[in-house]
């Protein structure tokens, strides 16, 4: 694993997690990594000193509370997604749409994901359409 300390263009700084240097550039490019301020997806990496650790047994105490920390969140949204995979019916890249149509009473209500882009969703926030970004996170098996 790998921490970054990223900068979105609006001047946001926070910390991110990655499985390693390359795991962070693809996800970059694809606009998987967002300011968690903002939502802003034109983020890169702010300049930061490196720390290197020999082993985990050598990590300082808050290190590793927060490696546990970020585990624990991961493990969350991950267990989220799987329930809204479960319950909610998958509309692809018509979310936006779809979403519309329910607020609108044109289609039954129930529980949708998908895909929107940036600006659809906020035009689904202009219009006082209530939805929820899960960032989207790698599965693996370890």
């Amino acid at each position: 694993m790998i921490v970054y300390q990223l900068k979105c263009s609006g001047g946001h700084g926070f910390e991110a997690w990655f499985r390693d240097g390359a795991s962070y550039e693809t996800q970059r490019t694809a606009g998987d990594v967002a300011c968690p301020i903002c939502g802003d997806t034109d983020v890169g990496k702010a300049p930061m000193a490196p720390h290197v650790a020999t082993s985990r047994s050598h990590l300082d105490p808050h290190e590793r509370r927060a490696r546990e920390v970020a585990r624990e969140i991961l493990q969350t949204v991950d267990k989220l997604r799987r329930e809204v995979e479960e319950k909610c019916d998958d509309v692809g890249d018509k979310f936006a749409e779809e979403a519309r149509r329910i607020h609108h009473g044109e289609t039954e209500e129930r529980g949708i994901y998908g895909e929107a882009t940036d600006a659809e969703a906020v035009e689904l926030d202009d219009e006082g359409i209530e939805f929820y970004r899960l960032p989207r996170i790698e599965r693996r098996d370890n």
